[in-house]
């Protein structure tokens, strides 16, 4: 039993680490646009470079761990994310940080889906459910102490900590997974889909900077030229997915329609929701003036919300299926953003700390449920190669959603200060461009409310119909 508590500590560390990094930048981002002296626009790749990378590197866990053994893997994995980490703080330009957090996401990509293989694995049959729920602790902790912990770095000793920090937890994942983790044996790795494995990343990074530059002009030649090499390329990967016996993502899965309406809902909530995660430290620090660390705080009921209501959720699954906690989900995500539309220079905290608190309940009630009926959705023999098609279009869909947010919040600013030159004046530019972007979300979200009703339990695959597929 120590040794499995041993291996669980190794994974949840890796875990832990990569999550954590993913909320505590979006904290420092205004600090970084100072530090760096350059515009938001910039800045905010540092985040969308880092989840495309970790998009790329995600359909490939299963096909590595099989090639060189899951625990070597891993290990390398966190190494690479450690060594990224070092270098984004030692970053002299936004270039160099993003590149180096390509560098982060390519390390920490594969670090999540090996990491909950190897625990399935470990854990004794009678034992595995709640030695699964200790590996849902780091994605529950993460997202709350991220924010709090990157305010107290950057506020009271610098922004690179919030990088370094990695380093002590890096080493120290490594040297327990090293001892404690077992040497799986491995596998004939299946055929790998080379060209699927160059076309997917073009096709979103290009889509994704097309859209970046299109919500400052939609006729620029950058924007054009993303979005139109970026759709040939997408289109060439969906031909090329569906005509490979092993493609990298299982497009076909598809077919399901309750499949299919599962993952559109999720993608829409992640939309309004993950892209609109950096507007909220962004009004903090540079219209209302908080510092990182009370931005930090103040952005605690979120994770409060998810925390409280994602085991709830699970519950309410159980008993009636997806569709009314991701009704109920949904309805607190769409009206939740529709309150921040409203928001004036003088807006109480209170009222911003309550819409945070909807959000995160929302989120907690909708991910679960979501996440679920799709894997149910799921016909059984596509399971395995379905995992890595849900992560890796999670991780592209915020990608794009942070793209086109910030881009747009960009652009609505320009518009506002162009026509203000007073400190007053340019106070309430800034309101309006933050309040007119959570209108486009929550005019998403509701979307996506919609669609909720059209959720249901997906119909059971006759066991004779699927036995033969997964031989």
């Amino acid at each position: 039993m120590k040794r499995i508590v041993a291996s669980l500590l190794a994974v949840v560390i890796g875990t832990f680490m990569v999550i954590l990094d993913s909320t505590v930048v979006n904290v420092a981002i205004p600090t970084l646009v100072d530090n760096f002296d350059s515009t938001l626009h910039t800045i905010q790749w540092s985040v969308t470079a880092y989840t495309l990378s970790l998009s790329a590197v995600i359909p490939l866990a299963g096909w590595m761990s099989d090639k060189f053994r899951a625990k070597r893997v891993f290990l390398v994995s966190i190494g690479l994310f450690t060594f990224g980490s070092v270098l984004c703080a030692f970053a002299q330009t936004p270039s160099q940080l993003i590149i180096f957090r390509i560098l982060q996401g390519l390390g920490g990509g594969m670090v999540s889906p090996i990491g909950m293989a190897m625990v399935y694995r470990i854990a004794p049959p009678e034992k595995r459910g709640t030695i699964i729920g200790m590996f849902g602790i780091p994605m529950l902790l993460a997202p709350a102490l991220g924010p709090v912990l990157s305010g107290w770095l950057v506020e009271y000793v610098s922004w690179q900590w919030i990088f370094l920090i990695n380093l002590p937890i890096g080493i120290l994942g490594i040297v327990i997974g090293n001892k404690f983790l077992p040497n799986f044996p491995g596998h004939e790795a299946p055929h790998l889909d080379i060209l699927g494995m160059i076309l997917g990343p073009i096709a979103f990074a290009l889509i994704t900077f097309g859209i970046s530059e299109g919500s400052v002009s939609w006729t620029s030649d950058r924007a054009l030229s993303g979005l139109i090499i970026g759709g040939a390329a997408l289109a060439a990967f969906i031909v090329s997915c569906l005509i490979k016996e092993q493609p990298l993502l299982e497009l076909r899965v598809f077919k399901s329609l309750d499949f299919t309406r599962g993952i559109v809902a999720s993608w829409i909530m992640q939309t309004a929701l993950f892209g609109t995660v950096l507007l909220f430290p962004l009004l903090l620090q540079q219209v209302k003036h908080y510092s990182p660390l009370a931005t930090g705080l103040i952005l605690l009921p979120q994770a409060a919300g998810s925390m409280i209501f994602m085991p709830l959720a699970g519950r309410i699954f159980d008993k009636v299926g997806a569709r009314p906690p991701l009704i109920a989900g949904m309805t607190l995500i769409t009206g939740g953003l529709f309150f921040m539309s409203f928001l004036q220079s003088d807006t109480p905290l209170a009222y911003m700390m309550m819409t945070l608190f909807l959000l995160g309940s929302g989120m907690g009630l909708s991910m679960m449920s979501l996440n679920t009926h799709v894997l149910n959705a799921t016909p059984r023999h596509l399971v395995s190669r379905v995992t890595p098609l849900t992560s890796a279009s999670q991780q592209v869909v915020t990608s794009l959603a942070i793209a086109g947010f910030t881009g747009y919040l960009s652009s609505r600013m320009t518009v506002h200060l162009s026509r203000v030159s007073a400190k007053q004046g340019m106070l309430e530019a800034g309101i309006a461009s933050f309040r007119e972007t959570f209108f486009a979300a929550a005019f998403i979200a509701c979307a996506g409310l919609v669609l909720s009703f059209f959720i249901r339990k997906p119909k059971p695959v006759p066991a004779e119909a699927s036995e033969p597929e997964m031989a």
